[in-house]
């Protein structure tokens, strides 16, 4: 399996792939249960909790600055991928439609497909993070995470939720689907966070 989907990264990329990673030669599909499909009509992303509640189309989100994002991808399942291209909505201009109690400290992506992973407020707003709904000049496919999901470059590709459709803020830290589930609560991959024993 390794010479046909994955391959060792060269020594000169080891500023870039995370310690027990390989080079993924396509874009590797992981999903657990079906996969969603959502078309942009019927699509809404919804905030709630320690937060303003507020509910954003399709149209709401694509009004938003949209941007070109380069980021490599890691997933806790041992591949890399290097110098992904999307398009989409950076969480901090997102960010500047919401109303966050300064008591949220945590968040609790939810899906479609009912999946939900947690990320830390300090994780969530950072620069290089966004929303995508554009994969290689593609609108983002069903098996991509498409309409839209999360991209969070600096953790584990669990983190980054396909279908993500609501971001609940939380007082405290709660575990999402893979964190119940043995995975580590935050997962930075230059730390190997992917498991919780």
């Amino acid at each position: 399996m390794l010479g046909k989907f994955f391959k060792k990264p060269s020594a000169e990329l080891g500023d870039r792939v995370p310690p027990g990673q390989h080079l993924a030669t396509g874009f590797p599909v992981l999903t657990y249960g079906d996969t969603p499909q959502i078309s942009c009509d019927r699509y809404s992303l919804k905030v709630w909790g320690l937060v303003e509640p507020q509910s954003f189309t399709w149209d709401d989100l694509m009004a938003m600055p949209q941007q070109e994002f380069t980021a490599d991808f890691h997933c806790v399942t041992h591949w890399s991928k290097l110098d992904v291209k999307w398009k989409g909505i950076k969480v901090l201009d997102f960010m500047k439609h919401l109303k966050v109690d300064e008591k949220a400290i945590c968040i609790m992506e939810h899906c479609y497909g009912d999946y939900t992973t947690n990320i830390a407020i300090a994780d969530f707003l950072r620069e290089e993070n966004f929303f995508a709904h554009t994969l290689f000049d593609e609108p983002l496919s069903p098996e991509h995470g498409g309409p839209l999901r999360l991209v969070v470059p600096h953790l584990y590709a669990w983190k980054s939720a396909k279908w993500i459709n609501g971001l609940e803020f939380l007082a405290q830290e709660a575990s999402g689907f893979w964190e119940r589930n043995g995975y580590h609560r935050r997962g930075e991959p230059w730390a190997e966070e992917r498991y919780s024993y």
